[in-house]
């Protein structure tokens, strides 16, 4: 028999499964249109970067470093565009290895090796690296051949930053290197992180390193489309990079090549000021290095050449090196006892060739000739035991708060980084410099020493060279200005630097008038006599002698039988004309002795040449590099005749 089937309940069935599955249906759209709307409302800017991103790449377009002008107009620091060959080595078959096969298509010197190996350790291995710079077109063209052999090479289009004049100036000037590690790791804290993308390259000492910022310029941008593959298509837009402005010093460097080369092959430093505003003429530092060997960074010799030297290459003397500055101090210890009251020009003081304090005796040179000494005389001659004794009179900690003002010890502010303090001793000073109780202690034997500029004092050539500018300028002091302008690159506006206000240090016209024509009694009777002979000027200076190493007890000074780091130094401090100084230097020549015979005559021949534009004779620039010279020998030059500027290296 055959069984009949319920159609409603069939029916009623069928319908549960169409309202289920339309349930499920519709929530399904419901939850796509939902999804569609989150990603199509709340996520569209976000998901709209991302695809673009896909599409575009951002490439950054580093800007042409800003020159470095002299105040001529004289190029010191530019630019010029070369192919490099560089390796990632993320992407490399191996470093070695592929090496070895590019030296088969490009020459690859041992000393690129080297300096490519030394860029590897401060470079992370996806960074492109470059092997061979300053390619030529027969290269490029050799390699372009044969680049599939050669995964994550390639070569690309650089500037690079060129010192035309190699070694000269080279302290003030400094030189750009790559960027390291820890200066990333600045950059990317500051607010110059997304300026700085695609640089690889950054200031690293002198006016370099010091406006870094005037020099770097803007970073502009290129939006590239791209293929899946990452390939550029085109571009879809771009900003231009604004180039680095210019920079103009207040140096003039022919002035420092003069200068440079009467040093010859000795070791010293000189700063030249203009007293009226604190612009810093000519600033030495000798030896020098070439700016040039750092720029696509040094290779192991030339470093260890430079950092191992005895010469010390490396150290900028001018603003680091710390010296005692002899009788030099002699000028500024006289205006110290006028302005104290703690002795007048007229008293009288015998000086016979030593001074005895304690039961011990402070000795003068064998060529001092002694005698009854006023203050005039006791400069004009360099008396020891004048100064010996006014040192006691004075105290260290009255000579401390004097010399303090006049920047002595103390740091000038120039604007170039790196400046060292220096020492002018007092008793406070003492006691947070040594440790041990004993040695904290200060003896009055100690000060008699600091009254020619001996004992604890040291200071650097830049400290004394503002002092003597601002003895020249009547008491008013400048702080030392390198940097006078900027130039926009693009508009070409010159835009002054603005220099700080002078300080007026407030001392007694007359006394300013005492210690200055004292030291024209200098070159016009005393130490600097034969050095200043047919000066078509007056000026007033003060020669030093100042100890190297320190003599025992009953050790007599004999520098044939000392090695030559050992001897005493030479120095010297002048300004010109005397009566409107537009010029004051302080000079030193390391172990060359008196200070008339080495380090007077370079002040001479820096004088003829910023008063008179004069330029020594060849015989007397030879004569003056060796320390043989006095007054000037031969007849000298026109300097505007000299050629300007010398073959670039």
């Amino acid at each position: 028999m055959t069984e009949l089937r319920n159609v409603q309940v069939d029916l009623a069935r069928f319908r549960t499964r169409v309202f289920v599955v339309s349930v499920v249906v519709l929530t399904c759209f419901v939850l796509l249109a939902l999804r569609l709307a989150y990603l199509q409302i709340v996520r569209h800017e976000d998901l709209r970067a991302q695809a673009e991103s896909n599409r575009t790449s951002i490439v950054p377009i580093v800007p042409n470093r800003g020159l470095i002008l002299d105040r001529n107009g004289v190029v010191l620091a530019s630019n010029y565009s070369a192919y490099t060959l560089e390796i990632t080595p993320s992407k490399s078959l191996g470093v070695e290895q592929t090496l070895d096969d590019l030296s088969s298509v490009i020459d690859i010197t041992a000393r690129d090796r080297r300096r490519f190996k030394k860029l590897m350790e401060e470079s992370r291995s996806f960074e492109s690296l470059p092997v061979r710079t300053r390619l030529t077109d027969t290269e490029v063209a050799r390699f372009a051949a044969q680049r599939f052999r050669f995964p994550g090479v390639e070569i690309k289009a650089r500037l690079f930053r060129s010192y035309p004049y190699g070694e000269l100036a080279s302290h003030v000037i400094g030189y750009i290197g790559r960027i390291n590690q820890s200066e990333k790791e600045k950059i990317d804290d500051s607010d110059d992180q997304a300026n700085y993308r695609g640089t690889e390259y950054i200031g690293k000492l002198g006016v370099e390193q010091s406006f870094e910022h005037e020099l770097h310029g803007i970073t502009g941008v290129e939006r590239m489309e791209t293929s899946a593959g990452g390939r550029a298509v085109r571009k879809l837009a771009s900003t231009p990079s604004t180039p680095g402005n210019v920079v103009v010093l207040s140096i003039d460097i022919k002035l420092q090549k003069l200068i440079e080369d009467m040093f010859g092959t000795r070791r010293g430093a000189l700063v030249a000021l203009d007293p009226k505003t604190g612009e810093v003429l000519a600033f030495v530092s000798k030896p020098t290095f070439d700016s040039n060997l750092f720029v696509e960074g040094i290779d192991q010799e030339n470093w260890q050449m430079l950092n191992e030297s005895i010469d010390k290459p490396l150290l900028n003397r001018a603003l680091r090196g710390t010296y005692p500055p002899g009788s030099t101090y002699k000028p500024f210890m006289a205006l110290a006892a006028l302005e104290t009251n703690t002795r007048s020009a007229t008293t009288l003081i015998n000086d016979p060739g030593f001074y005895m304090f304690g039961g011990h005796r402070f000795g003068s040179p064998e060529n001092e000739r002694g005698g009854v000494m006023d203050m005039r005389r006791a400069i004009v001659e360099s008396s020891n035991a004048y100064f010996y004794s006014l040192a006691n009179e004075l105290g260290v900690d009255t000579m401390h708060d004097f010399m303090k003002p006049l920047g002595f010890g103390q740091i000038t502010g120039i604007d170039i980084n790196g400046e060292v303090r220096g020492v002018l001793p007092s008793q406070d000073w003492k006691k947070r410099y040594y440790k041990r109780p004993e040695q904290q202690k200060w003896y009055a034997g100690e000060t008699i020493s600091l009254g020619i500029g001996q004992g604890y004092n040291s200071f650097t050539m830049l400290q004394i060279a503002q002092a003597v500018s601002t003895l020249a300028n009547n008491g008013v002091k400048h702080k030392p200005q390198l940097v006078i302008a900027t130039q926009d690159a693009t508009t070409r506006v010159r835009t002054p630097v603005a220099a700080e206000p002078p300080q007026d240090l407030g001392y007694k016209p007359e006394n300013v008038a005492l210690v200055r024509n004292a030291m024209v009694g200098v070159t016009q009777g005393g130490t600097g006599t034969r050095v200043f002979a047919g000066a078509g000027y007056v000026s007033g200076g003060k020669t030093g002698t100042a100890q190297a190493v320190s003599l025992g007890k009953n050790q007599k000074y004999n520098a044939s039988s000392m090695e030559e780091h050992q001897r005493d130094h030479s120095l010297y401090i002048a300004f010109a004309p005397a009566d409107d100084p537009k010029i004051a230097l302080a000079v030193i020549v390391e172990n060359a002795g008196f200070g008339a015979a080495s380090a007077a005559p370079i002040a001479r021949r820096t004088f003829d040449y910023w008063l008179l534009g004069q330029y020594p004779s060849e015989e007397d620039l030879a004569a003056v590099s060796r320390g043989q010279a006095t007054a000037p020998i031969g007849k000298p030059r026109k300097a505007d005749d000299i050629a300007w500027p010398p073959a670039p290296r």
